[in-house]
């Protein structure tokens, strides 16, 4: 058995108290160290045995060359080897200097007493200067990145083998379904499961998979079949209701079939029957995408719809917020003027020559305003609810109407709303009875839908779900911090029920210019499948493309109304928990009012019995959707993965970009609940038993100053301390509460690409770029370090977007990009980039527009000088870098798992 490994040895060893920013106790061990998931009951980790470490889990004892060695060679030199029989990258040397003891605090780390990020300095340190390990020989995230696009870029990935492992998020490869779900719909967080229960609790390996059940499938690879069984509907399992997938076993001629999932025999229906061949496979196996894809979708019957009524189009409604603030500030001008074209392009299904989706307006303040637009009205008819608190739609002909048919009668009301407020006064709003009208208002109709909703200001007027600013800097870093992020119930909480029951779904612009708790505003967004989109003192020269940008992928985007998924798995192992931007009534189904090609759905697995190496782990997605043109169908996604007794096989098929999805959903969970403190240490604490596991039962022995990582878990350690030093777990006053909640509420429906990017962005070297190639320049390590003076960087993470500029960027790259004659000319406020006809000008804009188009949001694009005031806030996205708020740099955050990794052993 070959085992890959990552070790790397000294400054590693040394205990670092106030590790780089974080308070003292950050990650400090408990009484008996912590072997759980949030909220969990302790358990012990097993001591390991004296004398000899061995490898619990080999087929073959280690032999010689596996063990490490020091290599004899001088002072910070860095020599890296590979452990010819264990093939693990060992970084070794030797490093002088003593770091900081405690009640010390080392140089640049903010230490117990110490205030704000990294004071420190080397004044302060006892001994000789500390001599740095080199920041090339520690594992890279990019070089990982591009050997694997090296490695799998440009491949066909055949899903034909169980428990194989894909290529990253990042590689460029293309799909073939042969049996098991694209990569695309579900990833793993490892491919090979644990046969029992016992090895799941000693590795702490979180098993979870991500499922993107709408993910968008490149032009090259084959669409989604639709499966059509008329009147009898989709066959299932009698037992376990598993649909009929890949992993059923036909038997007795092709009479019968055994289910993979709960093995139960079941008769074939009459009309589905057919002989087998013989090695025991159907001879329409290749005719039936059930039977031979991992993906595919049913047509389904009336038995799965509402009532048994065939199911409606749906319908989108949007509500314009038109209080003093959204008309003073051009916002509800550049909506209206917008909508005329932005209607044009509602979702449609492929081949369908309109959109089926009908359309409704309602503007608000304090009170509502609906509008009858028939087709039949020379004129749109306004009709006003002021009774917030019992909210009805006052007209049910004419609310909702086909866009095509109403033009006309659409674009004239929205020509008129800005002047028909241009001179409110009215500074107050509701918002909850806004919710409510959307809702009722798709109730009448019979019919699912979605809410776009344009509010700028904290819902304070007399009317259900008003709300108080309860923004507090004093309770940060405190027990009740948790509170700043707990939504306010009572009538949110029946809303986000409503909603869904009638498959509503709420897409939120806010449109800020102080607090308006996001924490509770967003919620309901957050629990239908919405999402929330916030532009901060909006400006329309500033911001106005921008959200315009957010606004038509939003509207334009793939999606599917009135959802209920449900996982099911083979027998031994069952889905236990779910994050995600949901619904749940109960432990098994998943309500999502609506669900668009970028939500992810995170679901944890857990053991109730032991799996077996031969037949594997099998599980099975099953959503049931309504489609933009109003039909009811089942979409399928079928996964194998392989089950081991031999914790060393798990740790080889791990995927660090789906486990740090499933980190950052949990931990964003858990800080409602628990202190941040504690969130943080649980999240080091996991990491450091999974690492401990893996030293003790899989790596051969060595030196305790040696750190040694999994080769597929080498760059976890530098997102782990990415997630540690995000906005809503960091606790810093600085921060604003609600941009924190924003991004802890955005995240919670993330795929694991978004977490990717998000935790580890992109930085794109632009000044030596070839501009002949059609290649994007190979991102950079993301740290200070990889800066130069003469150089123009570009920095992406799918929220924001910068195009950073060195002090002494060659004015001739200046000129043809800005069309300016040096830096000093170039305007900071520039919202895109200028079109210039020459070469580096065309390449730099191909390249913005190819980023912004793989990205789900629209980013806006900040120009950064060198040395302004601005580069602030393109510093904090620099994750291997000491953290602006408070947290470590990913060197010293290594020194600090390593420390955490010897306590769990010892």
């Amino acid at each position: 058995m070959s085992q890959q490994g990552y070790v790397a040895t000294p400054p590693y060893s040394q205990a670092q108290p106030g590790m780089g920013g974080y308070p003292a106790g950050f990650g400090s061990t408990p009484a008996q160290p912590l072997y759980r998931h949030y909220g969990g009951p302790p358990q012990s980790f097993p001591a390991p045995p004296t004398g000899k470490a061995t490898c619990l889990w080999s087929p073959n004892p280690p032999v010689k060359s596996s063990v490490y060695v020091f290599l004899p060679i001088g002072l910070h030199q860095v020599q890296v080897t590979r452990a010819s029989h264990w093939n693990c990258l060992c970084v070794t040397g030797q490093f002088g200097g003593q770091m900081a003891g405690p009640g010390m605090a080392g140089p640049g780390m903010a230490g117990p007493g110490m205030a704000g990020p990294f004071q420190g300095g080397a004044a302060q340190m006892a001994g000789p200067p500390q001599k740095k390990l080199d920041p090339d020989s520690i594992p890279s995230t990019t070089q990982v990145i591009e050997d694997d696009q090296a490695k799998r870029g440009g491949q066909v990935y055949t899903t034909n083998l169980r428990g194989q492992v894909p290529p990253l998020v990042t590689t460029d490869y293309t799909v073939q379904d042969q049996g098991n779900a694209s990569p695309r719909f579900m990833r793993c967080t490892t491919y090979s499961f644990p046969c029992t229960a016992d090895l799941a609790k000693q590795c702490q390996v979180p098993l979870a998979t991500i499922i993107k059940p709408f993910a968008t499938v490149p032009k090259n690879e084959t669409p989604m079949y639709v499966v059509n069984h008329g009147e009898t509907g989709p066959i299932r399992c009698n037992r376990c209701k598993a649909y009929m997938c890949p992993y059923m076993q036909f038997m007795d001629g092709g009479r019968r079939y055994q289910c993979g999932f709960c093995n139960c025999v079941n008769e074939v229906p009459p009309f589905y029957f057919q002989h087998l061949d013989h090695m025991g496979k159907r001879v329409d196996f290749y005719e039936r995408p059930e039977l031979s894809l991992g993906s595919y979708e049913f047509a389904a019957t009336l038995d799965y719809c509402k009532n048994n009524k065939p199911a409606s189009p749906p319908a989108y409604i949007f509500m314009i917020d038109v209080s003093y603030a959204n008309i003073k500030s051009g916002l509800v001008r550049l909506v209206c003027d917008e909508l005329k074209t932005l209607l044009d392009n509602l979702p449609r299904e492929d081949g369908a020559e309109s959109s089926m989706v009908k359309v409704g307006f309602v503007t608000y303040n304090k009170i509502l305003h609906f509008y009858n637009v028939k087709s039949a009205l020379a004129q749109p008819q306004m009709m006003v609810v002021s009774d917030t608190a019992e909210m009805f739609v006052p007209l049910l002909d004419g609310f909702l109407v086909n866009f095509q048919e109403s033009r006309a009668v659409i674009n004239n009301l929205l020509d008129q709303i800005p002047d028909m407020f241009a001179d409110t006064n009215e500074s107050e709003t509701v918002f909850a009875p806004v919710i409510q009208a959307g809702v009722e208002a798709l109730k009448a109709a019979e019919c699912s839908g979605k809410l776009f909703i344009f509010h700028s200001s904290i819902p304070t007027a007399e009317a259900p779900g008003k709300l108080k600013n309860r923004d507090d800097k004093k309770l940060i870093n405190t027990e009740k911090e948790k509170t700043l992020f707990q939504p306010q119930k009572a009538v949110y909480e029946q809303l986000s029920k409503d909603c869904v029951s009638q498959g509503c779904s709420v897409d939120l612009f806010l449109f800020p210019s102080q607090y308006v708790d996001i924490a509770t505003m967003g919620d309901v967004a957050t629990h239908t499948g919405g999402s929330i989109f916030k532009y901060s003192n909006f400006q329309v020269e500033r911001d106005g493309q921008h959200f315009l940008s957010d606004l038509r992928k939003d509207v334009e985007k793939a999606i599917g109304f009135d959802a209920i998924m449900r996982v099911r798995t083979s027998t031994g192992f069952r889905a236990t928990d779910f994050f995600g931007a949901i619904h749940m009534n109960n432990t098994t189904d998943v309500e999502m009012a609506a669900v668009d090609c970028d939500k992810a759905v995170t679901v944890e697995f857990k053991h109730d019995d032991t799996l077996s190496e031969e037949t594997g782990a099998l599980m099975q997605c099953a959503l049931l959707y309504t489609t933009i043109s109003g039909q009811r169908r089942l979409r399928i996604h079928n996964l194998s993965l392989n089950c081991s007794a031999q914790l060393s096989e798990l740790y080889k098929s791990c995927e660090t970009d789906a486990l740090i999805n499933f980190f950052t959903k949990s931990a964003y969970r858990a800080m409602l609940n628990q202190p941040l403190k504690t969130v943080r240490e649980n999240l080091v604490n996991q990491a450091a038993h999974m690492l401990a596991c893996y030293r003790k039962n899989c790596a051969s022995p060595s030196a305790a100053s040696q750190l040694i990582l999994p080769d597929a878990m080498k760059v976890f350690p530098v997102y782990l301390n990415s997630l540690l030093k995000t906005g809503p777990l960091v606790g810093s006053a600085e921060l604003s509460t609600d941009d924190r909640a924003h991004q802890r509420l955005s995240t919670t429906a993330m795929g694991v690409e978004d977490t990717q990017l998000l935790l580890y962005p992109r930085l794109i070297p632009l000044h030596n770029m070839d501009v002949a190639s059609d290649v994007v320049p190979t991102p950079v390590r993301c740290s200070e370090e990889r800066l130069t003076d003469a150089g123009m960087f570009l920095l992406e993470n799918g929220c924001s977007l910068f195009l950073w500029l060195g002090q002494a960027c060659p004015p001739e790259l200046i000129q043809s990009i800005f069309n300016v004659p040096s830096l000093a000319h170039v305007p900071v406020d520039l919202r895109s980039l200028p079109e210039l006809d020459n070469p580096q000008s065309k390449k730099l804009r191909s390249i913005v527009d190819s980023l912004l188009d793989q990205r789900p949001s629209s980013m806006k694009l900040l120009i950064v000088k060198q040395k302004d005031r601005s580069e602030i806030m393109f510093r904090q996205h620099l994750v291997e870098d000491k953290g602006l708020h408070g947290g470590a740099s990913y060197m010293d955050f290594l020194c600090y798992v390593h420390r955490e990794i010897r306590q769990v052993l010892t």
